[in-house]
């Protein structure tokens, strides 16, 4: 959610900052903006359009400069607008960008407009900027940093910000506190972003900036100093990031591109699984397994998804309890700790503010262990926990998470696994079938997505409706709310999932000829209760559309339409059956018109609360 570029350099920034805005339109953003020192003063362009419009603009105005900032903003106060577009300047002198929301800034607001400060936009935002600028005007002996520090000291909320002031024309500040920033050091200058994937082929090291940092850019080097102002020494890491992870290639959307990468990032995924060992998940790994008798997961969205669907692994394949919470609930109602459960943090981003918020409130009242997946390896969540593991999807642009999702599933697999072998539940023979599994996922993923003219077929019917139901059994129904909520993020078709048995317990009021009905059929245990579910739609005219794997005999009739899944694939089936319904959303949304990789109202990385 937003997106901060900031640069100081040897040379003209401006590409550097609009292609890095571009790198991060995958935050999700409804405007955006660039300001450099231009001739002694800050200059600014923004937009309501794309990151190319905006380009556009910097063009035909002329910017340059060797000092500027940028952002991509994702609105919170104040609507999407022009006026509310960062950059902000107050009075001329500072230019400043932010991710997050300051809390206090209502009487922040009230305090600067008794100073005589005129606010010319409604967000949040301008209170900083106001507040750096009055800081420095207390006292003139006061540098930019000082300002910043002192200003930061009387914000409540989360925030990462970028800053430069007139005066002092060969600095940009950086600052975080509950959302990320990174800064990215190259030959002829040093930079800020809020992703590293932003600075790729500009910066090939990073420092990962913690709770409370500020750092101090010059084209000379970097200083950062901690909250308490003492000089910080953090670890610079080498990144060679390949941006053309990113380029669109021949797809259409990248979202399309995303699901047919699924093989590849599966295979990687579970390439580096030869063995199951706690050793995967780190050092302290096997020491934190020993002493734990169950697991808490907590993660929201789509992670929440994943984690429901390995809850039925988690007791099934290693006999452990598990209890799966929405991060964005937990920390707001009184638990009972169990100081001998795991909490297993599930993100794509690693920087989802209430799955760090929960994370940190579960260690506060005394959970000991901690573990992340997550598909950023520098995130703060991974930096957070005590154990960790890299799902390895690659960059996801797409704001629709679906290779992220697949290898979340993936590594939780592994998990119960792991979990299992150390319980004593899973033997030498389980463990050489679970892998002979795991390595003939991505063929299996591949005849999978050749089915994909069956579903755009499907997808010509759905797009022509309002309304669908998903329709899911046991370790399938995460899999129904995901295809629900994949469907509703990019085609704006209101959909809604349930486990099968309870369309007699409310949900069958609303079944006509008119509604849809999409059922996950695995051949499983639980089939035969399906097929009577089926029937129950059936009888009050509801239209199904069933993925049903090979030997249910379900068989396509009148009012009933039938996709032909490979073989039932075991517990591993979830993996399988959910790639057919990214396929459908995304297809029905290219019926529709929507604006597949940038849904309405919605960003990639959720970074406020």
């Amino acid at each position: 959610m937003c997106g901060i570029v900031g640069a100081v350099a040897q040379r003209d920034i401006v590409g550097v900052l609009t292609e890095g805005l571009r790198r991060l339109e995958y935050r999700g953003y409804d405007s955006c903006g660039v300001a450099v020192l231009q001739h002694g003063a800050p200059r600014r362009v923004r937009s309501i359009e794309r990151v190319a419009n905006l380009a556009e603009q910097v063009e035909d105005a002329r910017l340059s400069g060797t000092i500027g900032v940028a952002h991509t903003r994702w609105a919170t106060h104040g609507a999407p607008i022009t006026d509310n577009a960062h950059p902000i300047f107050s009075r001329d002198e500072i230019a400043l960008v932010h991710n997050g929301i300051i809390e206090n800034h209502e009487p922040l607001r009230d305090e600067l407009k008794a100073l005589g400060y005129a606010f010319e936009s409604d967000t949040d935002t301008e209170v900083i900027a106001h507040l750096i600028h009055h800081t420095r005007e207390e006292d003139a002996s006061r540098d930019l940093l000082t300002a910043v520090q002192r200003a930061l000291q009387r914000l409540r909320g989360a925030y990462a910000i970028a800053v430069f002031a007139k005066s002092e024309p060969d600095r940009v500040i950086g600052a975080r506190a509950g959302s990320p920033l990174v800064v990215g050091m190259g030959e002829r200058g040093n930079y800020l972003a809020s992703d590293a994937m932003a600075l790729s082929g500009t910066a090939e090291h990073f420092i990962f900036l913690e709770e409370g940092d500020i750092a101090v850019l010059s084209c000379n080097g970097v200083h950062i100093v901690d909250r308490d102002g003492a000089t910080a020494h953090r670890e610079v890491q080498a990144q060679h990031a390949n941006h053309y992870a990113t380029e669109l290639g021949p797809y259409r959307h990248y979202m399309q591109k995303e699901i047919f990468e699924q093989p590849d990032v599966v295979a990687d995924a579970t390439e580096r699984v030869r063995s199951i060992t706690p050793a995967l998940f780190g050092a302290k790994a096997q020491r934190a397994f020993s002493e734990i008798d169950s697991l808490l997961l907590l993660a929201c969205g789509t992670s929440y998804y994943s984690a429901l669907t390995a809850k039925y692994w988690f007791e099934s394949i290693a006999g452990i309890p598990t209890q799966v919470e929405i991060a964005s609930e937990y920390r707001y109602r009184e638990s009972v700790v169990n100081p001998c459960a795991m909490v297993v943090v599930v993100s794509q981003s690693g920087e989802t503010a209430d799955t760090l918020a929960a994370l940190k409130h579960a260690q506060e009242i005394g959970h000991h262990h901690t573990l992340a997946i997550c598909n950023v390896p520098h995130s703060s969540m991974m930096r957070l926990t005590e154990l960790h593991y890299s799902t390895g999807a690659g960059p996801e642009i797409g704001v629709a998470s679906t290779k992220a999702f697949t290898t979340q599933l993936v590594a939780l697999f592994v998990l119960a696994l792991t979990l299992g072998k150390e319980r004593g539940r899973v033997s030498t023979d389980d463990e050489a079938h679970a892998l002979r599994q795991l390595h003939h996922l991505p063929a299996a993923l591949n005849s999978v997505l050749a089915l994909e003219p069956q579903i755009v077929a499907w997808a010509q019917a759905l797009a022509r409706k309002d309304h669908a139901l998903f329709l899911g059994r046991g370790v399938h129904y995460p899999i129904a709310l995901e295809g629900a909520l994949k469907l509703k993020e990019i085609s704006y078709v209101h959909a809604e999932a349930y486990p099968a048995g309870e369309l007699k317990h409310g949900p069958l009021a609303i079944v006509t000829n008119e509604m849809p009905v999409i059922t996950i059929a695995p051949n499983d245990t639980l089939l035969e209760k399906l097929k009577s579910n089926m029937q129950e739609v059936r009888a009050r005219g509801g239209q199904l559309y069933v993925l049903a794997d090979a030997g249910t005999k379900i068989e396509s009739s009148d009012g009933v339409r039938v996709i032909q899944l490979p073989g039932h694939y075991g517990p591993l089936s979830p993996i399988l059956h959910v790639v057919p319904l990214q396929l459908l959303a995304y297809h029905t949304a290219c019926v529709r018109g929507t604006d597949v990789d940038k849904p309405r109202n919605l960003a990639k990385s959720v970074t406020v609360e």
